[in-house]
């Protein structure tokens, strides 16, 4: 903690408190009414009638301003989300509550007891006629208009920064509220709201490096859930028709302003579905959840306006990167059909080009250098190569290629869906060549699932299944241009080397 001249004099006020006789950490406080509460419900009502009804209180806050004006004072307090002020007078109060309030520090917590009432120039007010110290704040809080403008130091101390930026709050009520109406839609469409395990025998659910821990009881490793995608369709298997989690999923890679390596997800399953029919249903999820949360179908997300007005624009893979393509002289969609047409259009837009990177892996790479950044409306990019899609279905008409959408808004992937490999013999075989990548290097390849495919042998009818990323979602519609603008805690890298550890003495 800070040791400096203001930190030694909120110290000193906390001592010449507990000498007033008052505790100076006392156990809860009494309220009648939050200050929001009061605000909402007194915060039109005339002062006439203030007056008349004499309106009792007793509320609690944090001190946010403290005006002396001779033997009377005002002090604005706030639960966070409002302010109120309090109005005290030196000979209404005992001796030791006026020398109390002469020893408050902004950002103390106190209790005020009292009627409403309005000052002259019209302020809904406390008359205060009891005032109680709840808690010392023995660091300052931060100034609102000078303090914590260093973004990472925000990030690090975001008790501060919401103390002292009302936008910023409002960025994490929306968040839940949120994830408050993605339940409502799917509660009232007969999904049932699951848990599946965060330690995981096996990285598997997706394509990426994962966190690794030890069980000591079970003397096993395990690892942080990449996603909880196979515990999903396991109880589709066990006869759950329709289930949806919202889950923390935890994957080894590296930061960015779209990636943190712990974040939120929401995944669906539904049995019968395919991912046409998710299509149809992430266009009513979505747009439900903005006209709840924004009020509009219209929202503004870095400077650009996005419409989410239905239906949504649909493309292939391949048609977005011609669509996209940044010189006159296009390639056609049989350009785009083999290995060597995807690797020539590399060459030609000198991006680099790994050897071992089969079809599907080029054009994925292709397709995010040329085609993702420009899908600033919601679109649907369908058509994935197999090769880049592990767990999904192929499609009827060409086995080299899955039954799956990306949904891109912002210039972001925002969901990912398809329909799901339920034939075991053939999961068991992507595994296999899942396998035979990592032993090329790919890290992020994922591992045979022996359980997973048991249970696909028992029988799992046919199902289509979705992953939306609710940072990226609320990043949207909060108009933040950094996941760790919505996430509350995100992972940084520490202030500073820790302290060596100090050599064991010599015997």
């Amino acid at each position: 903690m800070e040791d400096n001249e203001y930190t030694r004099q909120r110290r000193q006020h906390l001592a010449d408190i507990a000498a007033l006789g008052f505790a100076t950490y006392p156990a809860g406080y009494p309220r009648t009414h939050s200050i929001s509460d009061i605000v909402a419900s007194y915060g039109a009502c005339p002062a006439d009638v203030l007056e008349q009804e004499a309106i009792a209180v007793r509320v609690a806050g944090r001190v946010q301003a403290i005006n002396l004006m001779g033997k009377a004072a005002f002090i604005r307090f706030t639960d966070g989300a409002t302010t109120l002020q309090a109005y005290l007078r030196k000979n209404e109060l005992p001796e030791n509550e006026w020398l109390l309030f002469k020893r408050l520090d902004l950002g103390d917590f106190i209790g005020v007891a009292g009627k409403l009432f309005r000052t002259k120039t019209g302020e809904l007010s406390v008359h205060t006629e009891q005032l109680a110290f709840l808690t010392k704040a023995l660091l300052p809080p931060p100034d609102k208009h000078y303090g914590l403008h260093d973004i990472e130091l925000r990030y690090r101390r975001r008790y501060a920064d919401l103390m002292a930026n009302r936008d910023v709050r409002a960025v994490f009520v929306k968040r839940a509220r949120i994830i408050q109406s993605i339940r409502r839609f799917f509660d009232a469409r007969g999904y049932l709201e699951v848990e599946t395990p965060m330690l995981q025998p096996i990285a598997s659910g997706a394509t990426a490096r994962p966190f690794i821990t030890h069980h000591n009881a079970l003397d096993m490793p395990l690892y942080a859930r990449i996603a909880p995608e196979l515990y999903l369709k396991r109880l589709i298997v066990g006869g759950f028709e329709k289930v949806y989690e919202i889950n923390r999923n935890f994957r080894n890679e590296g930061l960015s302003t779209r990636h943190n390596p712990e974040f939120t997800m929401l995944e669906f399953y539904e049995a019968y579905a395919t991912y046409e029919d998710l299509m149809a249903l992430t266009e009513e999820l979505i747009t439900e959840v903005v006209a709840q949360t924004c009020g509009t179908e219209t929202i503004t997300y870095n400077d650009a306006t996005i419409s989410f007005a239905r239906p949504w624009r649909r493309l292939t893979m391949q048609e977005a990167v011609i669509a996209y393509w940044p010189t006159p002289d296009r390639p056609q969609l049989a350009d785009l059909a083999d290995l060597d047409g995807v690797t020539r259009a590399m060459e030609r837009l000198h991006l680099p080009v790994a050897p071992t990177a089969g079809y599907g892996k080029r054009l994925g790479e292709l397709f995010e250098h040329v085609a993702e950044p420009h899908l600033i409306q919601p679109t649907f990019i369908t058509r994935f190569p197999t090769e880049l899609s592990p767990l999904a279905r192929h499609a009827d008409d060409d086995p080299n290629f899955v039954d799956r959408f990306e949904l891109f808004i912002g210039g972001m992937e925002c969901a990912n869906a398809f329909t799901e490999l339920n034939d075991p013999d053939e999961q068991r075989r992507r595994f296999e060549q899942q396998l035979a990548a990592r032993a090329t290097g790919d890290d992020e390849a994922m591992p045979l699932d022996e359980d997973f495919v048991r249970a696909l042998a028992y029988g799992m009818p046919p199902t289509a299944g979705e992953g939306i990323g609710i940072d990226r979602l609320v990043m949207l519609l909060t108009n933040q241009r950094s996941i760790r603008d919505v996430i509350l805690f995100p992972h940084l890298r520490p202030e500073s080397p820790p302290a060596a550890a100090a050599p064991p003495p010599t015997p």
